[in-house]
């Protein structure tokens, strides 16, 4: 009897993140297709709770080493001799040595996910990065998820056009919606309720949305926040709002099981991110029927109903506080901007369109015509 097809899949981390969430619903949608193996460079696999515990996944054990590129790539030779899968699937530049590995024969069938940048190149890339990925995906297929990303793969990496694949993340709406339980978000103070969802890393710049709260409160505009997320800026930023006096109206709720009832919670959503390319959170919220204030990075203005993109604002303190300002002191245009917001994400992120390119691309199928081209046109067209 043939055994599944296998897919080793290489991430920097396995922790919860926008990426790892992708992987869990295309592993779990696709439940016993397909066997894996799921390699965190740091040994970090907290995301492995999302996945559907009767799946076929083994978590392989290597000595890789940050930093010894020279140990990591002759590691890297062996184990793939030794066990060769049908297909490898890398995530982003943490993962770049699986890729330098498999330039030698034999080759395995790469498939390259490149889903943004870090805190070291949220303000330009690295020119030793963008030469590394020219030379080494140029045989690779390279998925991007956003309009900006793709433009980069084509424009400063110079990487083939056929190589380069534009499928947008996708997403669960029957899960997320705007009608359902929502949990208990144990807030103090008064005034509707602002969310966020992130890692609490650098990028993520949650202290821009602490400072942006601290201005509405000298100005006495009511308002709540809710950190949902974890990582390692949190002691930093809850001494960042202790020392703006928001205790009396900021928690740091850490992980949230249910993510789904913690946005059906909040009454806007806010994104104080440094770079993004196409955020999971945003793409959560406003399926779950709410308005946005937003940094404009990556596609995020292009994600959000029209009547929602003057509020994608420059990145800094000032002008995320008025778009939230904007959102606090109308209830009105908080329903109709989160019902805009909900009839774009029907439209555009609907994840059946991405399981399907997925599946092609990691088995190395040509996508499907109503796959690529046509996220493309529809993208467009909104």
């Amino acid at each position: 009897m043939a055994q599944p097809f296998e897919i080793l899949h290489v991430f920097a981390t396995f922790a919860t993140g926008g990426p790892q969430v992708r992987a869990a619903a295309i592993l779990n949608h696709f439940g016993n297709r397909w066997r894996h193996r799921i390699v965190a460079m740091d040994g970090n696999y907290a995301c492995r709770e999302r996945l559907d515990p009767s799946l076929a996944v083994e978590y392989p054990q290597l000595d890789l080493r940050k930093g010894d590129t020279r140990h990591n790539l002759a590691l890297i030779r062996q184990y793939c001799r030794t066990a060769p899968p049908d297909a490898l699937v890398t995530n982003n530049w943490g993962s770049i040595e699986w890729a330098m590995a498999n330039l030698l024969p034999p080759r395995l069938r790469h498939v390259h996910m490149e889903d943004g940048f870090g805190p070291d190149e949220a303000q330009g890339q690295r020119p030793r990065r963008i030469w590394t990925r020219r030379l080494v995906l140029r045989r690779s297929e390279i998925v991007l998820p956003s309009q900006v990303l793709f433009g980069h793969a084509r424009d400063l990496w110079k990487l083939p056009a056929q190589r380069l694949h534009y499928v947008p993340n996708g997403l669960d709406l029957g899960r997320f919606r705007p009608d359902g339980p929502s949990a208990d978000l144990p807030v103090p103070g008064a005034g509707p309720l602002i969310g966020t969802v992130a890692a609490l890393r650098r990028e993520k710049n949650i202290g821009r949305l602490l400072q942006a709260l601290a201005r509405l409160k000298q100005q006495g505009i009511a308002a709540r926040l809710a950190v949902i997320g974890d990582g390692g800026e949190r002691p930093a930023l809850e001494a960042e709002a202790a020392s703006l006096d928001l205790t009396d109206r900021v928690r740091f709720l850490g992980h949230v099981p249910d993510p789904a009832a913690a946005y059906r919670a909040m009454d806007l959503f806010a994104l104080s991110s440094d770079t993004e390319q196409m955020p999971f959170s945003v793409m959560e919220a406003m399926a779950s029927g709410l308005p946005i204030a937003a940094t404009a990075v990556g596609d995020v203005p292009l994600m959000l109903a029209e009547a929602n993109r003057p509020l994608a604002v420059a990145q800094d303190e000032k002008a995320l506080a008025g778009a939230l300002t904007t959102l606090l002191g109308d209830a009105g245009l908080r329903a109709r901007l989160g019902a805009a917001n909900r009839a774009k994400a029907e439209h555009d992120y609907d994840q059946e369109v991405m399981f399907a390119t997925y599946a092609a691309l990691f088995e190395g199928r040509a996508v499907a015509a109503g796959g690529r081209a046509a996220i493309t046109r529809r993208n467009r067209a909104s």
